[in-house]
């Protein structure tokens, strides 16, 4: 069902785009030589042109060039083979020269497409209108001096891609799942980290509302909103209030807002800028970007397996379901790490175990995938003694909490605890009869025709068994002495 707000006058449809700023993964910032990692003392990653220092000149970074080529493959979209930087005139403190290097009419990026997948199964195309790179600003601090604001230009320089999509989106579930969906593909890509905790990427959120049927209305934009969770709750607020300035006979004025994560609402910043406002105009000291062909099929050659690309695989290749395949790569090393275990084996019984038992023990213990609470070889040897049933399915659970708890690999574990699977059908017939006996009154009610009694006496068996019995061959026992 579609996704609408109710208001005094009706039915209102929400509008929104999403434009995403994410980091450049480089040693380097977008024009300098100087570092660009995460972090450092304040001001410590800082060339003179990122100081804005008279006479220096911008160098193009070859390898943020690549990782935006590489980004637009992924999103489907069209790699650009000339392409333009402008420059974007504002002042602000934390831009030393008064602009920023971006792009406008030319971007390196063009139209790509993004699906993503709703909570209810439905697939939705997001239309990309564009990736274009630019320069990120520094960081003002407003919070370390009494009556000052402090500048720390680490940031200043660092290679942005900005992600423009269509205003495709009609819902806060659909905005947060194509932001998932863009960080997935950007750490699968290796072009972002996308730790939005971090600032390495953040979401401007442009959102209007209208009636069905109806033109675009006025939109506004929500600036630098840094979680999915806040992309979701900022689309639903700045909709009521829009739906509320509408209703009550205002006019909702195109500007730039904040969202109030701790008053659930968004907040006037300034009036939003049209492009002429910021007097783009070409940038006087880089030369037109010309690609070569070869050198755009060369990176398409090296681009590693996506996740929609990984889960239909794993669809066809494992025999798993949709679902299933797409919780195992929605990341690239959990895809890993799960591939590792399913070769050769039982693939559905390891997708049973890593989505349920690896991933518990995974919250339970607050390790990742990176550091597992069990490697993927000892996993693997565990699910080896279920299918050769040298332990069951219950002692199996046993086993797998003590290798979490001690690093102890499976099979010593078995062996030192004597939890081999009992499959001597003598054994096995001798613990039947002896729970049969015991229950004279609830054999007689099973024969009376309560069915579900059998339940009973399996458990009955296995409990004395110390759950150690084949449960098929229990089965067929009690089945067979019952009658």
């Amino acid at each position: 069902m579609a996704y609408s707000l109710e208001g005094k006058t009706g039915t209102w449809e929400v509008v929104c785009g999403l434009e995403i700023h994410a980091q450049v993964i480089s040693e380097s910032k977008l024009f300098s030589g100087a570092s660009a990692t995460y972090g450092g003392a304040p001001n410590a990653h800082v060339s003179f042109v990122d100081a804005g220092f008279p006479g220096m000149l911008p160098v193009i970074n070859r390898e943020c060039v690549a990782q935006a080529v590489r980004t637009g493959l992924g999103l489907k979209a069209r790699i650009n083979l000339v392409s333009r930087f402008d420059r974007k005139n504002y002042f602000y403190a934390d831009l030393p020269n008064g602009y920023q290097i971006s792009q406008f009419e030319h971007p390196i990026v063009g139209t790509g497409d993004v699906e993503i997948e709703l909570q209810d199964g439905t697939i939705k195309h997001i239309g990309i209108t564009r990736l274009h790179l630019e320069q990120d600003a520094g960081k003002s601090m407003h919070d370390q001096h009494a009556s000052k604001s402090v500048i720390d230009l680490n940031r200043a320089g660092v290679a942005l891609m900005e992600i423009v999509s269509e205003p495709d989106i009609r819902s806060p579930e659909e905005a947060g799942a194509y932001l998932r969906k863009i960080r997935q593909i950007l750490r699968y890509l290796g072009t972002c980290d996308g730790n939005m905790e971090e600032g390495s990427m953040r979401a401007d959120v442009n959102v209007s509302v209208r009636k069905a049927g109806e033109e675009f209305r006025t939109r506004c934009e929500i600036k630098n909103v840094n979680s999915v969770r806040f992309v979701m709750h900022a689309v639903e607020a700045e909709a009521l209030r829009q739906i509320e300035v509408w209703e009550s006979g205002g006019e909702v004025r195109q500007e730039t807002r904040l969202y109030d994560p701790a008053r659930g609402e968004t907040r006037s910043m300034r009036s939003k800028e049209d492009a002429h406002d910021y007097r783009y105009f070409p940038e006087p000291d880089l030369l037109p970007l010309v690609l070569e062909e070869e050198f755009v099929a060369g990176l398409k050659a090296k681009l590693p397996e996506l996740p929609d690309e990984k889960r239909r695989r794993f669809c066809d290749e494992y025999g798993i379901p949709f679902y299933d395949a797409g919780v195992l790569v929605a990341d690239q090393a959990m895809a890993g790490f799960y591939e590792s275990v399913a070769k050769g084996r039982d693939a559905r019984l390891a997708a049973n175990w890593i989505s349920g038992d690896f991933f518990a023990a995974m919250n339970r213990t607050g390790r990742s995938i990176e550091n597992p609470p069990v490697s993927g070889a000892a996993l693997g040897e565990l699910l080896d003694l279920i299918s050769d049933k040298t332990i069951n399915g219950r002692i199996a659970k046993d086993v797998f909490e003590e290798m979490v708890e001690t690093g102890a690999m499976p099979a010593a574990i078995v062996e030192a605890k004597g939890l081999r699977q009992v499959t001597d059908t003598s054994a096995i017939d001798a613990a039947v009869a002896q729970v049969l006996a015991a229950n004279p009154d609830k054999v007689a009610e099973y024969k009376s025709g309560k069915d579900k009694l059998f339940g009973f006496f399996v458990g009955q068996v296995m409990k004395a068994m110390q759950g150690k019995g084949n449960p098929a061959l229990v089965n067929e026992a009690v089945k067979a002495q019952l009658g």
